[in-house]
């Protein structure tokens, strides 16, 4: 077995809008060494092999999980800074298949879960839409009351509740109960606005 490294694994999770993304970039900001290793881009990657109508919930597939848990396994092995992974995950199997399986590993795993009451996470989405209302968010839509449900259990612990916070604070919760330090947020006002809305556009999705 590789030698671990002395890497950290923030898993951020929460309903899709709940600010996992914008948190994951504000720590990385803030925290130097610090990488984004995003686990939608495995499940983009299978969609794209697969014909339109087939493509499901890619995190029910095998291969999904799995790839997840070998990048970030490879990665925590072999990098020194922190690893962020945004990724909403609600099935109690998937999570300890991935979350559970890095700790067994030695690994040193953070779960966070973004939490907000639901007309906050439907404002965000909408303001997510760029002005093209929830439509294009229509699965996140679906899906935000099962999410709120299973999000709230203990297993997914620790919650954090975001709806009288800004990104910056809630990078400051997860990084204080994770032990770390991050650099002062210098963002004014006006800074903070429009790194937030460049960190929106650079994810929106066309597929």
């Amino acid at each position: 077995m590789a030698r671990l490294s002395d890497a950290t694994l923030l898993w951020i999770n929460g309903p899709f809008g709940g600010g996992k993304t914008q948190t994951a970039y504000e720590l990385r900001r803030r925290l130097p060494g610090s990488a984004v290793c995003d686990p939608e881009h495995v499940g983009f990657g299978l969609h794209r092999m697969m014909p339109p109508e087939l493509r499901e919930d890619f995190q029910d597939l095998a291969s999904w999980r799995q790839g997840v848990y070998e990048v970030l396994d490879l990665t925590l092995r072999r990098y020194e800074g922190v690893v962020i992974a945004p990724m909403t995950l609600t099935e109690p199997g998937y999570f300890d298949e991935i979350v559970g399986g890095l700790r067994d590993s030695g690994h040193v795993v953070h779960h966070f879960t973004l939490l907000a009451e639901r007309d906050t996470v439907l404002r965000r989405l909408t303001e997510r839409g760029l002005g093209r209302g929830l439509k294009r968010d229509s699965f996140a839509v679906r899906r935000l009351d099962h999410c709120l449900e299973r999000l709230h259990g203990p297993r997914f612990a620790h919650h954090i509740h975001t709806d009288r916070l800004g990104v910056p604070q809630v990078a400051d919760r997860v990084a204080a109960t994770a032990g770390l330090r991050l650099l002062p947020n210098d963002d004014g006002p006006l800074r903070h606005r429009l790194r937030k809305a460049w960190t929106g556009v650079r994810h929106i999705r066309f597929d």
